[in-house]
């Protein structure tokens, strides 16, 4: 259970700590509602990288919660792992990205990542 105890205390922090840059963001720019849709714009960049976090990492984590408490195999523990790596490599994509407009690799990855290893997980709840 500590893999998926580490997976889920990441994926907490990892959308805890994009709201809080988006918070600082906000208070930096003086933004305090809304932001301007411009696909180059740090403060939208941030607002999607924690939106996005926010719709993947909580479903993410219930998976791993449940297939933690049932002792998996060795190849599950490193498929919580994959699945957290890419959710930050989807984080770190959208953010250091020069626009969000065209793909970006980090973003492409995380993505790919996310959704594989979220079907392996959901189909390894379904075989329990």
């Amino acid at each position: 259970m500590r893999v998926a105890t580490y997976c889920i205390a990441l994926l907490g922090l990892l959308v805890f700590g994009l709201g809080l840059g988006v918070s600082m963001l906000r208070g930096n720019t003086q933004t305090t509602f809304g932001y301007t849709p411009d696909p180059t714009d740090r403060l939208y960049k941030m607002v999607r990288a924690h939106g996005n976090a926010a719709e993947y990492a909580p479903m993410m984590a219930v998976l791993i919660f449940f297939l933690g408490l049932q002792h998996p195999p060795a190849w599950l523990l490193w498929t919580f792992v994959a699945a957290t790596v890419s959710r930050y490599l989807h984080a770190l994509g959208m953010i250091l990205c020069a626009t969000l407009d065209r793909p970006d690799p980090l973003r492409f990855v995380g993505a790919l990542g996310t959704y594989v290893t979220g079907v392996i997980l959901a189909v390894a709840v379904l075989a329990v």
